[in-house]
């Protein structure tokens, strides 16, 4: 692990403007109107001198998202040691180097194609990562619940700028530390990880908010991170359920307004929250596809 340093507060900024782009179309009645859109760049990450993979991101945590990916495709261990990370704007590259070699290699000889949107890709096996993890003990307060999804809801963000965004979360009871977004769940989730491997935050008394799905892959990621609950405004699969049931994960999904559903891991959550006094949630923060049982 790196030396532990002060780590940066880390919120959207939907008024950067590399980040959108002004697009001229037409509306449902023929009239021309102009929209923001995220705007994708390629970026190549390199582990020392081999080339692992190309990915579209909006590209504003090239570093967290490169040292996040290594670590969540296990191609990089947390106790290896990271000498440099360099980024290039112009060559849209970003080159991790570690003090020795790394068994990246054998990981590329295996891959898995997972479920996550723009080609999200688990190399090696699966359950390799997390088969011998013991997720620390922790508790989910519905209090805090109910306080972070309305902070993180309420917060300027640039799905509520421009759309078509994933957003993930990391919190410390009711508040945001670090939030990251991306034109894909994985990359939003692999921005955190490296935050937390470059800064040294302990994951033990976090939790991790996403819009996403929870799929297995997200499920496997956050264990990766050491985080003992995982929760979604969005719904979960089979395969993602099972998962987090067998490493003691507390899945929390559907969190809009008052409603929430635990799958697994529900001895963590402690109903303190009186119902009487929370709000639903706003049309304004519902996102695309969020209609019956998603």
């Amino acid at each position: 692990m790196p030396e532990k340093t002060t780590a940066p507060v880390i919120v959207p900024d939907p008024d950067d403007p590399r980040l959108t782009e002004r697009v001229v179309g037409v509306d449902q009645t023929g009239v021309r109107t102009e929209i923001k859109v995220p705007v994708e760049r390629p970026l190549t990450l390199y582990l020392n001198a081999q080339e692992i993979v190309t990915m579209m991101t909006i590209n504003d945590y090239p570093e967290y998202l490169a040292l996040g990916y290594l670590l969540n495709q296990n191609m990089l261990k947390y106790d290896d040691v990271v000498t440099e990370v360099e980024y290039d704007d112009d060559l849209e590259v970003v080159v991790v180097r570690t003090a020795h070699h790394t068994n990246f290699e054998a990981k590329l000889k295996k891959r898995t194609q997972t479920s996550g949107c723009a080609q999200g890709t688990a190399f090696g096996d699966l359950l390799e990562a997390v088969e011998k993890v013991a997720l620390p003990k922790a508790e989910l307060r519905t209090s805090w619940l109910y306080r972070m999804t309305h902070a993180i809801n309420t917060m300027p963000s640039l799905y509520l700028e421009a759309g078509a965004i994933h957003g993930c979360v990391l919190c410390k009871e009711a508040t945001p530390v670090c939030y990251t977004e991306d034109v894909g769940r994985h990359n939003a989730v692999d921005k955190i990880a490296g935050w937390i491997y470059r800064h040294n935050v302990d994951p033990a008394d976090k939790i991790l908010y996403t819009t996403g799905r929870l799929t297995s892959e997200m499920v496997i990621k956050t264990v990766r991170m050491g985080i003992p609950i995982l929760v979604s405004r969005s719904g979960f699969t089979a395969w993602g359920v099972d998962l987090a049931r067998q490493v003691g994960l507390t899945l929390v999904g559907r969190a809009r307004g008052k409603r929430f559903i635990a799958l697994s891991g529900e001895e963590r959550i402690v109903y303190d929250q009186n119902l009487d006094y929370v709000e639903e949630e706003s049309m304004r923060h519902k996102r695309k596809g969020e209609t019956g049982h998603d």
